[in-house]
């Protein structure tokens, strides 16, 4: 009876709990589940104790591609095969997970509820529920089953046995329409940066992920009509900023990487400088694979500049990718024209955008660059590193990012950090993925619940401030 009473408790706890609240006990839940799962002698080797799972798992659930063991070596194929679920529960959108399984503890939910619930998901970009979250289904399993018979058929043919290239060519594609990282090689897609069609499936792939299915509804929603000028706003500007961060992240790359005569182009000739300078751009929005080493040898510090401000912006809401969104960062851009401009309303592509889309775009983007600068304060403090290793501030703030954003760009420094510093970046890939607005909602109202109901019917004086 005891047990039955805890249970009942801790149900009626989670109908207290707001959206932001409950989807963080739910992530967190999920996490700890795969844990678990992850680290039995079911999915893995005795090299992946509960911390090692407790990474991975997080690394999974938030599609970052930071890991601390080599997934092709240290899991079965049944740990693989849960790691590529839980790959697609967190590239299709944790937010729609923890949704449905809301719908069964919390019984009669009131339309406005659910209503805020489904503006929850749109903000954090997965889309509405029941036929929204149909539709992302089939579109991630067309364009992931595309990409697996291409490179089961014409890209890993150097693998023979015919089970373990579809197994691959599987997992892959699942990991890159979910901008993940992962990948069962333990140097990712060195092997195959000569060839074209690889690089062009996983660029593919990675950037149908990224721009999201609002945008891919869009279009074909208007195939048979298909205009530039009829999609809606959101999907013109996401195609906009997607494709000129792609040319001038590539040519930024190969003009930087070229001209100051890094490793990085060894032994390539123009149009394979070219190819991998596109992997590159791509892969540094959230992606996370690399078709060569990345570190600060290999890598002029102006290319790892770039890479990070590619990192930082990331993909587009409504994609599997994480970062600022690029939608955030056109709002940004146009706000600043329009203040050195003189104008007193901000105007994009002839539409008004209102004040409040502004004020979340500041939000987001200034929260963001604190929590990553609080992340390299703690990676910089004394005894976060095991052998008391020497490491450029830029490497630290490079992995930060790399966490935060959720793009899993290793440099070599994951590796080395102990725990305490492991779990920084654990906490970053979590919050980087959930978003940062969200988690400080579900902060504040958790703490000043009362304060914030009595300030919503408070009236306030104008007053000016000088900047």
């Amino acid at each position: 009876m005891k047990f039955i009473g805890k249970v009942f408790k801790i149900r009626d706890a989670y109908k207290k709990l707001s959206v932001p609240q409950f989807t963080i006990v739910t992530g967190l839940f999920i996490i700890c589940l795969g844990t678990l799962i992850l680290s039995s002698p079911l999915c893995s080797s005795s090299n992946v104790g509960l911390w090692e799972a407790f990474f991975t798992s997080t690394s999974a659930i938030t599609v970052t591609g930071l890991t601390i063991i080599d997934i092709g070596d240290d899991l079965n194929f049944f740990g693989q095969v849960f790691l590529a679920f839980m790959l697609l529960s967190g590239g299709l959108g944790l937010m729609a997970i923890t949704t449905f399984l809301q719908g069964f503890v919390v019984k009669g939910t009131k339309l406005r509820t659910r209503l805020d619930k489904g503006k929850t998901l749109d903000e954090f970009g997965v889309g509405g529920i029941g036929r929204t979250f149909q539709s992302i289904a089939i579109t991630a399993f067309s364009i992931i089953s595309l990409g697996a018979l291409v490179l089961y058929s014409f890209g890993f043919v150097d693998i023979q046995n015919n089970w373990e290239r579809l197994w691959s060519s599987i997992f892959h594609s699942i990991s890159a329409y979910n901008n993940a990282g992962f990948s069962l090689r333990s140097n990712s897609l060195q092997d195959y940066r000569a060839n074209y069609l690889v690089n062009s499936v996983f660029i593919f792939l990675i950037v149908m992920g990224g721009l999201g299915w609002r945008v891919i509804d869009d279009i074909w929603s208007n195939k048979r009509d298909l205009s530039y000028k009829k999609l809606s706003l959101h999907s013109r500007l996401v195609i906009r900023a997607s494709l000129s961060l792609i040319v001038f992240g590539s040519l930024g790359f190969f003009i930087t990487e070229s001209l100051l005569n890094s490793q990085f182009f060894n032994d390539l000739n123009f149009f394979e400088r070219l190819m991998s300078s596109v992997f590159e751009t791509v892969s540094a929005r959230t992606a996370g694979f690399t078709n060569y080493p990345i570190s600060l040898n290999s890598i002029s510090d102006t290319g790892l500049l770039l890479l990070m401000t590619l990192m930082f912006i990331g993909a587009s809401t409504g994609g599997t990718g994480g970062g600022i969104k690029t939608t955030t960062f056109i709002a940004l851009m146009a706000a600043t024209r329009s203040t050195l401009s003189g104008q007193k309303d901000v105007i994009i592509s002839n539409r008004l955008i209102s004040d409040k889309v502004i004020l979340k775009a500041v939000g987001i983007t200034v929260g963001s660059l604190l929590f990553v600068l609080l992340m390299a304060m703690l990676l910089s403090t004394a005894n976060t590193f095991v052998k008391k290793e020497s490491f450029t501030f830029l490497e630290i703030l490079f992995t930060c990012i790399s966490a935060f954003a959720t793009v899993g760009f290793d440099i070599g420094l994951t590796i080395k950090l102990n725990h305490f510093g492991q779990f920084i970046l654990i906490v970053g890939m979590f919050v980087g993925r959930l978003g940062i607005l969200l988690l400080l909602s579900a902060l504040w109202q958790a703490l000043y619940k009362s304060r914030i109901d009595r300030q919503k019917r408070i009236g306030y004086p104008r007053a000016d401030l000088y900047v």
